[in-house]
């Protein structure tokens, strides 16, 4: 297992469709992750510390862990098959319950959980940027800043 990061969420077009970029902490590798619109939000308003005046799913999920004192200690984003991505949450106690990736992102985002991604993840669906593609991932990383969690609403 590679721990990665969250670079953020965009949308792809032509599709509209939005991903998460995760991209490994110790290496060169980048994670792309075709999401759910609700999920992006979520996504993009932990990253951007947005507050909901009430709380969201991934809020009041965090909310119970907490006052039921079962800390989320790992997200580990364990395999792919047909482009269909599967991760556990992993518990301190040792149970782990199987979850979708943009789920468990939005949720390690608010309790300050590492996410990883399993070697065979990263071998078979990451991408390797060389260094002379670094200026599009600057450009990307720009794009981040910018975006709001409204972007992603659907029209």
């Amino acid at each position: 297992m590679r721990e990665v990061d969250v670079l953020g969420v965009r949308v792809e077009m032509p599709s509209n469709q939005p991903i998460v970029l995760l991209r490994e902490v110790a290496g060169e590798r980048y994670l792309p992750i075709w999401i759910g619109a609700v999920e992006a939000t979520a996504i993009a308003f932990a990253q951007q510390g947005v507050v909901p005046p009430r709380p969201l799913t991934h809020d009041l999920l965090k909310d119970v862990l907490e006052a039921t004192g079962n800390e989320l200690t790992e997200v580990q984003i364990t395999s792919v098959t047909d482009r269909v991505f599967y991760a556990n949450l992993v518990f301190a106690s040792g149970v782990e319950v199987s979850a979708r990736p943009s789920d468990s992102i939005a949720l390690a985002l608010r309790t300050g959980t590492k996410i990883v991604v399993s070697d065979d993840v990263l071998d078979e669906a990451g991408l390797a940027v060389p260094a002379e593609q670094e200026d599009e991932i600057e450009k990307f990383r720009e794009f981040l800043d910018e975006i709001t969690p409204e972007d992603f609403e659907s029209h």
